[in-house]
């Protein structure tokens, strides 16, 4: 049997956490950060996880991940 393709682009924005969640970057922070206020561009900052409705749909984007 051959071996299960990644699919890249989703290899490129999540990553596995060590308890076995996904992990992604927050949207909203690419360009036009002058309008948005700095309190919001803190929590910008920060990353998210994925909702556990999106996880199983995910993961098999990313057969090697876990």
């Amino acid at each position: 049997m051959p071996k299960m393709k990644t699919k890249r682009a989703a290899a490129k924005r999540f990553k596995t956490t060590g308890g076995g969640r996904i992990r992604r970057s927050t949207a909203g922070k690419q360009h036009r950060m002058r309008g948005k206020p700095a309190n919001r561009l803190r929590k910008l900052k920060k990353n998210s996880m994925v909702d556990h409705r999106d996880e199983e749909r995910i993961r098999r984007l990313l057969p090697y991940e876990l």
